[in-house]
Protein backbone atom coordinates (compact mmCIF):
# COMPACT_ATOMS: atom_id res chain seq x y z
CA UNK A 1 0.00 0.00 0.00
CA UNK A 2 1.71 2.98 -0.89
CA UNK A 3 0.97 6.68 0.33
CA UNK A 4 -1.37 7.94 -2.05
CA UNK A 5 -3.43 4.75 -1.34
CA UNK A 6 -3.20 5.55 2.66
CA UNK A 7 -4.54 9.33 1.94
CA UNK A 8 -7.32 8.12 -0.34
CA UNK A 9 -8.79 6.28 2.21
CA UNK A 10 -7.80 8.41 5.17
CA UNK A 11 -9.73 11.12 3.16
CA UNK A 12 -12.54 9.09 2.03
CA UNK A 13 -13.21 7.93 6.24
CA UNK A 14 -13.12 12.03 7.09
CA UNK A 15 -15.57 12.83 4.31
CA UNK A 16 -17.64 9.98 5.81
CA UNK A 17 -17.54 10.81 9.09
CA UNK A 18 -18.10 14.50 8.04
CA UNK A 19 -21.31 13.73 5.78
CA UNK A 20 -22.40 11.33 9.30
CA UNK A 21 -21.89 14.88 11.40
CA UNK A 22 -24.19 16.97 8.69
CA UNK A 23 -26.42 14.44 8.61
CA UNK A 24 -27.26 14.25 12.25
CA UNK A 25 -27.22 17.65 12.15
CA UNK A 26 -30.11 18.01 9.75
CA UNK A 27 -31.69 15.41 11.09
CA UNK A 28 -31.44 17.64 14.82
CA UNK A 29 -32.31 20.59 12.93
CA UNK A 30 -35.63 18.54 10.99
CA UNK A 31 -37.00 17.62 14.88
CA UNK A 32 -36.67 20.79 16.09
CA UNK A 33 -38.83 22.50 13.03
CA UNK A 34 -40.87 19.96 13.38
CA UNK A 35 -41.34 20.55 17.39
CA UNK A 36 -41.23 24.21 17.16
CA UNK A 37 -44.13 23.46 14.80
CA UNK A 38 -46.25 21.11 16.53
CA UNK A 39 -46.00 23.80 19.65
CA UNK A 40 -46.68 26.85 17.66
CA UNK A 41 -49.89 24.27 16.24
CA UNK A 42 -50.84 23.49 20.04
CA UNK A 43 -50.68 27.21 21.08
CA UNK A 44 -53.09 28.32 18.52
CA UNK A 45 -55.06 25.44 18.93
CA UNK A 46 -55.40 26.70 23.23
CA UNK A 47 -55.78 30.11 21.85
CA UNK A 48 -58.57 28.94 19.49
CA UNK A 49 -60.15 27.26 23.05
CA UNK A 50 -59.67 30.28 24.92
CA UNK A 51 -61.03 33.09 22.26
CA UNK A 52 -64.20 30.26 21.82
CA UNK A 53 -64.40 30.07 25.87
CA UNK A 54 -63.75 33.94 26.59
CA UNK A 55 -66.91 34.27 23.85
CA UNK A 56 -68.90 31.94 24.89
CA UNK A 57 -68.76 33.62 28.31
CA UNK A 58 -69.52 36.91 27.05
CA UNK A 59 -72.31 35.71 25.25
CA UNK A 60 -73.48 34.15 28.61
CA UNK A 61 -73.51 37.64 30.48
CA UNK A 62 -75.21 39.63 27.75
CA UNK A 63 -78.00 36.58 28.36
CA UNK A 64 -77.79 37.13 32.13
CA UNK A 65 -78.00 41.02 31.85
CA UNK A 66 -80.99 40.79 29.10
CA UNK A 67 -82.89 38.45 31.14
CA UNK A 68 -81.99 40.61 34.71
CA UNK A 69 -83.37 43.62 32.51
CA UNK A 70 -86.80 41.69 32.12
CA UNK A 71 -86.93 41.08 35.91
CA UNK A 72 -86.33 44.44 36.62
CA UNK A 73 -83.36 43.50 38.67
CA UNK A 74 -80.98 46.04 36.73
CA UNK A 75 -82.04 49.90 35.65
CA UNK A 76 -81.69 50.25 31.83
CA UNK A 77 -78.90 52.63 31.89
CA UNK A 78 -76.69 49.82 33.95
CA UNK A 79 -77.94 46.64 31.70
CA UNK A 80 -77.25 49.42 28.43
CA UNK A 81 -73.60 50.14 29.48
CA UNK A 82 -72.44 46.34 30.02
CA UNK A 83 -74.32 44.86 27.00
CA UNK A 84 -73.06 47.53 24.24
CA UNK A 85 -69.53 46.92 26.44
CA UNK A 86 -69.45 43.18 25.85
CA UNK A 87 -71.35 43.24 22.58
CA UNK A 88 -67.91 45.40 21.02
CA UNK A 89 -65.70 43.63 23.49
CA UNK A 90 -67.31 40.81 20.72
CA UNK A 91 -66.11 42.91 17.53
CA UNK A 92 -69.29 42.92 16.25
CA UNK A 93 -70.23 44.17 12.93
CA UNK A 94 -72.41 47.22 11.84
CA UNK A 95 -75.15 45.62 11.31
CA UNK A 96 -75.55 43.68 14.58
CA UNK A 97 -74.44 47.24 16.33
CA UNK A 98 -77.52 49.23 14.40
CA UNK A 99 -79.93 46.11 15.34
CA UNK A 100 -79.26 46.73 19.09
CA UNK A 101 -78.71 50.81 18.87
CA UNK A 102 -80.92 51.15 21.44
CA UNK A 103 -78.04 49.85 23.77
CA UNK A 104 -75.56 52.44 22.82
CA UNK A 105 -77.62 55.21 22.49
CA UNK A 106 -78.66 54.92 26.20
CA UNK A 107 -75.04 54.42 27.61
CA UNK A 108 -73.65 57.39 25.16
CA UNK A 109 -77.02 59.86 26.23
CA UNK A 110 -75.76 58.53 30.09
CA UNK A 111 -71.98 58.53 29.92
CA UNK A 112 -71.33 62.07 31.47
CA UNK A 113 -72.97 60.75 34.61
CA UNK A 114 -70.55 59.95 37.42
CA UNK A 115 -70.18 56.55 38.96
CA UNK A 116 -68.61 54.47 42.06
CA UNK A 117 -66.32 56.91 44.19
CA UNK A 118 -67.04 59.89 41.46
CA UNK A 119 -70.74 59.37 42.48
CA UNK A 120 -70.21 59.26 45.87
CA UNK A 121 -68.10 62.49 45.76
CA UNK A 122 -71.37 64.22 44.47
CA UNK A 123 -73.80 66.00 46.58
CA UNK A 124 -77.31 64.45 47.44
CA UNK A 125 -78.36 67.30 45.33
CA UNK A 126 -76.02 67.19 42.53
CA UNK A 127 -76.76 62.99 42.88
CA UNK A 128 -80.27 63.85 42.64
CA UNK A 129 -80.10 65.78 39.51
CA UNK A 130 -77.84 63.00 37.67
CA UNK A 131 -81.12 60.28 39.14
CA UNK A 132 -83.31 62.50 37.66
CA UNK A 133 -81.81 63.32 34.01
CA UNK A 134 -80.87 58.96 34.11
CA UNK A 135 -84.67 58.55 34.65
CA UNK A 136 -85.92 60.95 31.73
CA UNK A 137 -83.26 59.15 29.26
CA UNK A 138 -84.61 55.92 30.46
CA UNK A 139 -88.31 56.76 30.18
CA UNK A 140 -87.14 58.30 26.78
CA UNK A 141 -85.22 54.61 25.75
CA UNK A 142 -87.70 52.46 27.56
CA UNK A 143 -89.24 50.59 24.65
CA UNK A 144 -86.36 50.48 22.13
CA UNK A 145 -84.43 48.86 25.55
CA UNK A 146 -86.36 46.80 26.26
CA UNK A 147 -87.50 45.53 22.25
CA UNK A 148 -83.36 45.16 22.18
CA UNK A 149 -83.33 42.71 25.39
CA UNK A 150 -86.08 40.74 24.10
CA UNK A 151 -84.43 40.68 20.69
CA UNK A 152 -81.15 39.50 21.71
CA UNK A 153 -82.21 36.31 24.52
CA UNK A 154 -81.03 33.44 23.03
CA UNK A 155 -79.14 35.27 20.08
CA UNK A 156 -75.31 34.04 20.21
CA UNK A 157 -72.90 36.64 18.34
Amino acid sequence: MNLTSVVMIFALVIILVLTAIAGRLVFLVYRQEKARKEKLAAQELANQQAQMAQREWINKSIQILAQALHNDELSLTEASIRIAGLLESLDINGEVKTEFSAFFQLRDKTSHIPYLEAWKQLSVTEQRKFDIERLQQEATFNDFVMDAAKRILGRTF
